[in-house]
């Protein structure tokens, strides 16, 4: 989502993607909304065909054009299906690794917009199927339709609304993604950065690393220096001391 996708900054974009798979990034996370497809178009310029051993996953269940404030939520069966379609195209395959709801949309059911995801798995133009932003209700839910591969929802040291889903995920392995999770209001962030010799994202990133084997941040940046600070944050160890006081 921080890529932008100009043409004029669409060279430094390419370069931060490439130098990701290099670096070992086994995921890349976009969706129709990041631009309207302008982003999974420039994942596919860089990166295709994508390596065995990455993963690209997208996002479908919103649509709009333009401006982000003329998008809406929609989960009806018959524009996910278009969605799909329209990302398949964009991404160059003929089947998603990983398929994201997006939001749950509250005017359609959620067994519908699941049942949806699911028919499109069958067909073969899916390959796992994950959510976004659910309670864990309807997670409960949608794992009675389908199986849930990923939960992708807001969570960071700030921002712990969604500790009951993680503690779901963590115990049905399954992977968690959490978006936003270099949020953190300095402070302590700042103090055991310095202490260990890192940046403050690197100990916001370790510090998730350390909530659960299903955690898989999702950190975004169009920086290459920003991008190679956070993969090195796999290597950052917080002590029982440290991460309390992070808490």
């Amino acid at each position: 989502m921080q890529l932008p996708t100009s043409p004029d900054e669409r060279a430094s974009s390419v370069a931060v993607l490439r130098r990701a798979v290099e670096l070992g990034v086994p995921l890349i996370d976009t969706a129709y909304l990041y631009g309207g497809g302008a982003n999974e178009e420039l994942i596919a310029a860089a990166l295709h065909p994508y390596p065995e051993e990455v993963v690209v996953t997208t996002k479908v269940g919103v649509s709009g054009s333009g401006a982000l404030s003329d998008w809406r939520l929609d989960g009806r069966p018959d524009s996910l299906r278009r969605q799909v379609d329209g990302c398949l195209t964009r991404l160059r395959v003929e089947r998603i690794s990983l398929l994201q709801l997006h939001r749950v949309d509250p005017d359609v059911p959620l067994a519908d917009q699941v049942g949806a995801l699911a028919e499109l798995a069958a067909e073969g133009k899916v390959e796992r199927i994950g959510l976004s932003e659910v309670t864990v209700d309807q997670l409960d839910e949608a794992r009675t339709i389908v199986d849930i591969a990923t939960v992708q929802n807001r969570y960071n040291l700030l921002d712990r609304t969604h500790e009951p889903v993680l503690r779901a995920c963590t115990r049905l392995g399954i992977a968690f993604l959490p978006w936003r999770p270099l949020a953190h209001d300095g402070g302590e962030v700042d103090a055991v950065a310095a202490e260990l010799g890192a940046t403050p994202a690197q100990v916001v990133l370790a510090w998730l690393l350390t909530r659960s084997p299903v955690m898989l941040p999702i950190p975004g940046t169009a920086s290459l220096a920003h991008l190679e600070d956070n993969v090195a944050a796999g290597t950052v160890r917080l002590t029982a001391e440290q991460q309390s006081r992070l808490e």
